[in-house]
């Protein structure tokens, strides 16, 4: 489908497939042809084939288990699963300030002052860095958490789990006949 300022598969293209005539920047028409790419991707889960703004509404059940913390398993369970999510997706914010930075770094500045496009990228991506940043110091104190949960209530823990041992086989009494 070509059609006049449209060109498909056009690696100069936008991603709207918008491809301006001009090879000039001009401070007018720049933001017109600036139109980073950007990608969807759905999960879908096998159970109950629901849509995803009702999965959306039921919690956060993809990310983290349900907060019930009736047990020292689950409050280890709900930890480390907040740790391994915030990991991840400090990762995923920390990749995509560095592409935002070299995506904004490109666009000329409108007056043309010298490493002013760079300058400026970078104020941007910096906020992204301090999401990826503030995320993976949450990843650190939800191990922090569990780590502090177990001293603060060890002699509870110990209690429960000599209590849970199995129970001793009994022994047999030989001095009984």
């Amino acid at each position: 489908m070509t059609s006049r300022g449209f060109a498909a598969g056009d690696p100069y293209a936008g991603a709207s497939g918008f491809k301006s005539n001009s090879t000039k920047f001009n401070s007018k028409s720049f933001g017109a042809t600036f139109s980073p790419g950007f990608t969807v991707n759905v999960n879908t889960t096998g159970k109950g084939g629901g849509s995803a703004a009702a999965t959306h509404r039921g919690g956060s059940s993809e990310l983290l288990p349900p907060p019930e913390f009736t047990s020292p398993a689950q409050v280890r369970n709900y930890c480390n699963s907040l740790r391994a999510a915030a990991v991840t997706l400090a990762i995923e914010v920390a990749m995509g300030a560095e592409i935002l930075k070299g995506v904004l770094a490109a666009v000329p500045d409108p007056d043309g002052r010298l490493g002013a496009s760079r300058l400026r990228a970078y104020k941007v991506a910096r906020k992204l860095q301090r999401s990826g940043d503030a995320l993976r110091d949450a990843a650190k104190n939800a191990a922090a958490a569990y780590a502090t949960f177990q001293q603060e209530y060890e002699e509870e823990i110990n209690r429960v789990r000599h209590r849970a041992r199995r129970p001793q086989v009994p022994r047999m009494d030989w001095a009984q006949q």
